[in-house]
């Protein structure tokens, strides 16, 4: 009860720094596999020709500014490990269409669960140390510069973990749900392996996509902004689970149980 306890205010602190209020319910309450959305709304500033220009404004520069530390990425992830230097995978982009997403490598080419937990053996020396500081991510820019994606946004899921199928904006390098669960890896080494997509698709996945949506149909200028500054400090100074969370995989991987609620005068984001 104690490990619910704390992760579940952990999750709520979390959510409501974006504006969303989850109540926690009692372990072991299931939660809707997907949110369902026929038609997600969002904001004017989320579609707009302005946020798709401020994409390219700061795309551009980024990857003029890390070619050089890309291409000594790219060369320690070749000399370090097996296989290519970077990760190519096909993720579900705006309006339901597929494209192939960038990152540096950081596992090894084994085969496995599509999920990662903390401590995952399939994880490289180097690519821990890129993921510790999202270093990973940056040939995501060029996904941005080709407009498949936009800084801010809904993460790409893969097709069967996507809970926004129909989504109207572009996915994004980063956003609320992608803050508020950016120790999702620390809060899945405490489920057992065999209960991993389970705990996922029940527990995590529907706040995540809740949390998304309920940004994108309020998303400003302003709002992006400054969601990006605090990805850029929470990858300098990232947030740690507590050692107690990390260290409970043989209990019951019922950790959290939480539904978000919708303020007064809204309707509700339904699903796929």
């Amino acid at each position: 009860m104690h490990t619910h306890v704390e992760l579940s205010r952990l999750i709520t602190r979390s959510a409501s720094a974006f504006g969303v209020c989850a109540t926690v319910s009692p372990a072991g309450d299931a939660l809707p596999h997907v949110v369902k959305a026929h038609q997600p709304t969002a904001s004017s500033w989320s579609l707009s020709a302005g946020k798709r220009m401020l994409d390219i404004i700061v795309a551009v520069p980024v990857l003029l500014a890390s070619s050089i530390p890309m291409l000594l990425i790219a060369f320690c992830v070749r000399v370090t490990s097996e296989g290519p230097a970077l990760f190519v995978q096909e993720r579900m982009g705006r309006g339901g269409c597929l494209f192939r997403l960038y990152k540096f490598r950081t596992m090894t080419l084994s085969t496995g669960a599509g999920l990662t937990m903390h401590g995952d053996r399939r994880i490289t020396g180097l690519g821990r140390w890129l993921r510790a500081f999202k270093l990973d991510e940056i040939p995501q820019f060029y996904n941005v510069l080709r407009g498949e994606m936009s800084l801010v946004g809904p993460r790409p899921k893969l097709p069967r973990y996507a809970a926004i199928r129909n989504m109207p904006y572009r996915p994004g390098i980063t956003g609320p749900a992608t803050l508020a669960f950016r120790r999702e890896e620390e809060i899945l080494g405490g489920v057992h392996p065999s209960q991993l997509e389970h705990f996922y698709n029940r527990r995590i996945k529907p706040l995540k996509a809740r949390l998304d949506l309920r940004y994108m149909k309020r998303a400003t200028f302003w709002s992006d902004l400054r969601l990006v500054a605090a990805t850029l400090v929470a990858c300098v100074v990232p947030a740690r689970i507590p050692a107690t969370l990390r260290d409970r995989s043989a209990e019951s991987p019922v950790l959290l149980s939480a539904t978000v609620l919708d303020t007064p005068g809204e309707s509700s984001a339904g699903a796929d």
